[in-house]
């Protein structure tokens, strides 16, 4: 995959985890409440950027792990 793909695919990944798990761990945290539906933003700006460079610094560590991994199985 070509480095601009793989920065879109990361970004767009990154985008949908973040917006997912923020949504979900602080709903589980407040519950389906006002207070959740106003921090939930808050949370998801700063989940984002913490998301994409994790993964931009731990796909250089996993993703040939991966590939060795996958000989064996």
């Amino acid at each position: 995959m070509d480095k601009k793909s793989l920065i879109l695919a990361q970004l767009m990944m990154t985008f949908m985890m973040a917006l997912l798990m923020s949504g979900i761990m602080s709903m589980l945290a407040l519950g389906p409440t006002e207070i959740w539906l106003r921090n939930w933003p808050k949370d998801f700006l700063i989940a984002w950027p913490l998301a994409f460079v994790l993964t931009f610094c731990v796909s250089r560590i996993v993703f040939p792990a991966a590939a060795r991994l996958a000989r064996y199985i």
